[in-house]
């Protein structure tokens, strides 16, 4: 597989990697603030790991992984993402990002909006309601029983072809949830988003860091799909 760029070095970001060079594939990594911030993660990754600018992670391959906070999307330089596969990570927190009034009113979902941010770029929802530190815990081989799956929603088919391989790769088997206007059944408060991977959904909120992880098959993930609602955007305090 072709190397998978990455911008954002957070803690989805790096869980990403670590999964990435476990793979075989080669990574690109880029944060805000500099290859040389970088220096430990791609020596704990190994040889398959390069830091990079965004710019370098961005040209790294045809599919790149967007995992920075919302309001950081429109700084992104103009076309840097053009053409590529990008799978969107986002989430809407209005205690970090700001409101959006877009988003509050409904008018659009989170990955809608990124859509108009970077108009020439082929999003692919994904990774967006699993907890960090559930990633490297449920990544199984392909057709092992026990192998989770995560839902991904956008309006290319050959972008969710490749998102589906990559993730594949990756540990997980994939769930088409739809386009981009109808991935609001896994963003936060919707529920299919990061509890439904929690040994035992009831955790206190303050205890979901720590969460022990249950693994989520794909036919139990359409069922929560399925039934999910959608949350007032307007009320989220978080």
């Amino acid at each position: 597989m072709p190397t998978l760029g990455i911008i954002g070095s957070g803690n989805i970001g790096a869980a990403v990697a670590r999964l990435a060079v476990a793979a075989d594939i080669d990574v690109v990594i880029a944060n805000s603030r500099g290859p040389q911030s970088l220096t430990d993660l791609v020596a704990e990754l190994g040889p398959r790991a390069d830091a990079g600018t965004v710019e370098q992670a961005a040209g790294a391959g045809e599919m790149v992984l967007l995992t920075i906070p919302l309001a950081a999307y429109s700084s992104l330089p103009d076309g840097l993402l053009r053409g590529r596969t990008v799978l969107d990570t986002g989430n809407y927190y209005p205690h970090r990002d700001g409101r959006i009034a877009e988003l509050d009113a409904e008018e659009v979902t989170t990955t809608e909006w990124a859509q108009r941010l970077l108009p020439d770029a082929l999003l692919v929802k994904a990774f967006n309601n699993i907890l960090a530190h559930h990633i490297p815990l449920l990544a199984r081989p392909a057709g092992a029983p026990d192998r989770s799956a995560l839902p991904i929603a956008g309006k290319d088919l050959d972008a969710k072809a490749r998102a589906t391989e990559l993730i594949g790769r990756l540990g997980f088997d994939t769930v088409d949830a739809g386009t981009l206007d109808e991935s609001w059944r896994f963003e936060p408060e919707a529920g299919a988003y990061t509890r439904i991977y929690c040994a035992d959904p009831g955790v206190p909120d303050d205890r979901i860091l720590q969460a022990s992880a249950a693994p989520l098959p794909a036919d139990q993930l359409r069922a929560v799909l399925e039934t999910a609602h959608r949350a007032k955007v307007a009320e989220r305090k978080f």
